[in-house]
């Protein structure tokens, strides 16, 4: 089975601003910061934030059975302003998913306004079908909302 859930949202700071979040580690960091009940700790485990990256998220007891997972940035687009995620150890792909897949994009809006969307696809094996009810796309907007927040804070 595959498939799609996304969501956006609007962000009083100019794209290039957000880009320089959603493109680097820093990210990373101010998720771990900020959300410390969603994400216990994010580890570098190789890379400098560019494509080949991979992290290892760790998660607290209880969230929808996952302990930890390493992601793999597949692509880090500078002009289109897109970065991909992919889960390539643990988490998702323990639960008999194939494909685990997270996209944020950062659209222009106005020159000091930018639309932030994340989409996450993903497949998971018919056996495992029943899994697929652990995909929750409110993670990934409550990671937009603090990026937003923190945006909107150091632009100001």
């Amino acid at each position: 089975m595959f498939g799609i859930v996304s969501s956006e949202m609007e962000v009083k700071a100019p794209a290039s601003e957000a880009w320089k979040l959603y493109s680097t580690l820093e990210l990373a960091k101010v998720v771990a910061e900020a959300l410390p009940n969603q994400i216990t700790k994010i580890d570098v485990v190789q890379g400098d934030g560019g494509a080949g990256t991979i992290l290892e998220l760790f998660f607290p007891p209880g969230g929808a059975g996952l302990s930890s997972y390493k992601e793999k940035f597949t692509v880090v687009d500078d002009e289109k302003l897109v970065k991909e995620t992919e889960v390539v150890e643990g988490g998702f792909l323990d639960l008999g998913f194939t494909l685990y897949r997270v996209r944020f994009e950062v659209v222009e809006k106005a020159a000091e306004e930018c639309i932030t969307r994340v989409t996450v696809e993903y497949e998971v094996r018919e056996e495992c079908i029943a899994n697929a009810a652990f995909v929750s796309i409110q993670p990934l907007v409550n990671v937009m909302e603090c990026a937003a927040r923190y945006l909107t804070k150091t632009s100001s």
